[in-house]
Parts: structure tokens; sequence; C-alpha cells
């Protein structure tokens, strides 16, 4: 909800009721996904030019807010707008600076000032006052000054204001417009500001899962699941079965697997829990596992060569010993993937996978289970089911639908331009996309873009959207 607020005679007095609707709890929020912007009814200047919005946001970078004459359409793009309008960007270049564009063309870029989080709410506040720009973090507008500009040709037509996105989602709550009039600085120094609760946790479990269902892919769904596996477990002595992959495996340790018949492996004096411990880490970059069983674990990463976990355990080990602290058969230890051992942002993100191994698998068709035919010509590109299924959900139903392809090791996509799905299929296995279809706008571009959506390749649709966005703007500009 959008809350409005306007003032006859400013005094503190008048303050507090505008201050217990901001500390109203509020159950809903905007999420707005990327390259749109949302424009509610009620989210204007009452003096054109000069103003004030307050809000939190939830994000990882580019927390978008445009201001403009006129409401704008909710595929609306500041960096398609020929009219005058003002873009603050809070956490552009991957949540490392702060920008302020006027009619489309940066006037401000500096490193590390207000910069988004994706892991809380955090609450900003920005001004205009005849094209003097302030930008401020914390939940009193007026305070806490982060940084200021004064446009020397000011837009004081400005009134409407647009909640906008880059490349992420984006969730914003507790929006309120407020006046700006010089005296208002002075003034709210004297409120006080109670913490009230405001139920942050559902909401951002709420906003979690809807990027989740925004971007389902991974392969945590695939973590012991029958669907497309080629080997299993026997663990323990109740030689319980447990499924796995041979491509995932092998592309983050070494599990001496064949590449040409299903395997079954023996673990006789291995719990079910330390296996599941090791699997849940190689499949979703975490995991859990009581402070008694680290010592197993880490002999079974050890054994596989899974080196990040093995030393994962050994820190673990080495802080509960080093606090004089005997191990607790009772306490959960989370176990999560290095963050400075990510050299990807999309896939293998977060996951202890080697690439490069990947990507080789790739090319000499090691542990294949797919012939892709692709195009007139038939030809054959090898390929693995499990990774083209954690990127996308048609690929996923076409394997596992009980269908002809889900038993088959054989799919033909006759009408599938080769160049653009070879492209598409690299970015699958390595995040990256290749730099062919980053030379402005071409037909491999564009049969790119189509392809990511008809497979619901989301990131990799988002990557053509961008570069298309870019290309549009040096046009225009």
């Amino acid at each position: 909800m959008v809350h409005y607020q306007q003032y006859s005679e400013v005094s503190k007095e008048e303050l507090f009721p505008q201050r217990e609707m901001m500390e109203k709890k509020q159950k809903k929020f905007l999420t707005v996904a990327p390259f749109e912007c949302a424009w509610p009814n009620d989210l204007r200047f009452r003096e054109a030019g000069r103003g004030c919005v307050a809000f939190d946001a939830f994000a990882h970078n580019d927390v978008t807010v445009v201001f403009r004459e006129q409401v704008g359409s909710q595929h609306y793009h500041y960096k398609r707008d020929n009219c005058p309008h003002y873009t603050v960007i809070i956490g552009s270049h991957r949540n490392k600076r702060l920008k302020i564009e006027v009619d489309g063309k940066t006037v401000v870029d500096a490193a590390g000032v207000g910069l988004c989080c994706s892991s809380a709410f955090q609450s900003y506040w920005i001004s205009i006052y005849d094209g003097l720009i302030s930008i401020g973090k914390g939940r009193y507008p007026f305070q806490n000054l982060c940084f200021q500009w004064l446009d020397s040709n000011p837009n004081c037509t400005v009134q409407y204001i647009g909640l906008s996105s880059w490349d992420k989602h984006v969730g914003y709550r507790n929006v309120n417009v407020l006046p700006a009039t010089p005296n208002h600085l002075s003034l709210w120094k004297h409120v006080d500001f109670v913490e009230h609760d405001f139920g942050e946790d559902d909401l951002e479990q709420e906003l979690e899962d809807g990027i989740a269902n925004y971007e389902s892919w991974g392969l945590g769904k695939f973590l012991e699941n029958w669907e497309l596996s080629d080997m299993f477990f026997i663990v323990g002595k109740e030689e319980r079965v447990v499924p796995a992959h041979k491509l995932v495996l092998e592309a983050c340790g070494d599990f001496c697997l064949s590449s040409s018949v299903e395997e079954a492996v023996h673990l006789p004096d291995i719990s079910y829990s330390v296996l599941h411990a090791l699997l849940q880490y190689i499949y979703t970059g975490h995991t859990q596992i009581l402070e008694s069983d680290l010592c197993s674990l880490k002999s079974l990463s050890l054994q596989y060569k899974v080196m990040s976990l093995v030393r994962q355990c050994e820190e673990i080990l080495e802080r509960i010993m080093s606090n004089k602290q005997l191990v607790d058969s009772t306490q959960l230890v989370d176990i999560f993937y290095p963050s400075w051992l990510q050299c990807s942002k999309t896939f293998p993100y977060g996951l202890p996978i080697d690439r490069e191994r990947l990507e080789r698998f790739l090319s000499t068709g090691e542990y294949s289970d797919l012939d892709l035919y692709v195009g007139v010509h038939d030809i054959v590109l090898r390929s693995h089911k499990v990774i083209l299924g954690s990127w996308s959900t048609p690929f996923t139903k076409m394997f596992t639908n009980g269908m002809r392809e889900s038993v088959s090791s054989v799919v033909c996509l006759k009408d599938v331009p080769l160049e653009a799905f070879k492209i598409m299929l690299e970015f699958m296995y390595s995040g990256e996309l290749n730099k062919e279809a980053t030379e402005g706008i071409n037909t491999l571009l564009l049969q790119l873009l189509l392809l990511a959506d008809e497979f619901g390749v989301t990131l990799l649709h988002q990557e053509c959207c961008k570069i298309l966005l870019e290309c549009l703007s040096e046009v225009i500009l």
C-alpha cells in the first residue's frame, strides 16, 4: 500500500501522524520484475519539482527510481525515455556504484555510496527540490544524507514517481511521499522514531519465494532424485539406495565413475546422513550436519576429492578445538560453499562445480546421455539432460513426462537455428554469453533471445534483453 500525506502548515506535532503511518505494519509490498517499472497512482509530488519519497527496498542490485512529468507504462524503461526525467540508481554496476541520470545521460557515477542489500530490507529516501537531488539511508527522511547533487539546469516539472529495476527483481515496501521544503530538514531531526515489528522475515521470505518461482533453475531439484540419474549409492548397514548423476559428481570431485555403464557404489561404513550432507553440498552449495559427523564428512569428501568441503570441515573442527569445546553430538553445523571461490554470477554460481571441467565434458561428450539433432542438417550436439533440465523447465518436462524423449537419448529440434542454439548450450555450461552474440543488435542475438524465451532459460533471456537495451540507448544518445 502506498501512503500520501500533505501538510497545510508544518510543525513537529503534524509530523507524528506521518510517523505513525510509516510505523504501521504492512503485509503487502511491491515486487518489480526485471526491466519493468511500477507507477502507483498516488505516488506523486504535491508540488511539481519538489518532494521526497521514502521507501524500503530488497534487491541484489539496481534499486531504480524514476521521476518524470507524466506516468509511464509497466514496460517503461528510462533508457528509452525521450521526455525530461531524473533517474536515481542505488547499487548500479552489480551493487558497486550510485548513479544519477538526467534524460538518460549519466551525471553522477559514485563508488560505494548507498548500496542496496539482498539479505534484508533497507530504508532509503530521495528528495528533489528545484534540481537539488538528495539521497539518504535510514528510516528518517532528510537525515543520514549519503549524496547530494545540484542540477545547473533544473527540471521543475517532475512529479510522478516510478519504481523500477534492471536485470533482477526489486522488492519495495513502506513507500511514502512527503513534501520537501527547506525547514523540513531541521524539523525531522527532532522526531523520535520507535522501532516496530514490520514482519520483515515473512515479507523477505515472500519476496524470495517470488524470485525463486521466476528463476526456477538449478541442480537442487535433482538432489537424490531418480529423474535423469545414471548411478546410485548403496549406503550403510541398512543398504539404503541413493540416486545421483555422474556428470554432477565428476564436475566437482573425483568419484572414478565410468562414462559408459550405470554404476552402483557401495558405502557400507558410511551413514546416510553423511552421504546426504556431501550430496546436498554438491547440488546446492549448502548443507547441515551434526558436529559429531564432521570427521566422517571430511573423510568422505577427501576420498572423493571435494576439496572445498574438506577445507570447510577442517576449519570448523579447528575452530571447535581452539575454543576448547567438546564436540556436541546434538549441535547442527551449517556449511556453505565459500563466496570468494565463486567465479561466475550465474551457473554454477554457489556450487562447488569446476566450470572448466563442465565445459570439457560438453566438448568431449563424456558422460553424455543426450544427442541433440539440431536444424535442417541434423547436426548432432552431445549434451547432458541434467544440465539442460537444471536451466529449462520445458527441457525438464520433455525428459521426465513419460513421452518418447524420456526414454530416448535422441531429441530432434528441426526448426531451431543451429548457431544460436550452440551459444545457448554453451551458456548453460559456462554461465557466460558468447561474445559473438553481444556485438550489437544482430540476427544471432535476436534468435538467441527467442530461443531463451521458448525454452525458459530466464537468465539468458535477461542477458539478451540487457544487451538490446544498452544498444538501443546508445542509438538514442
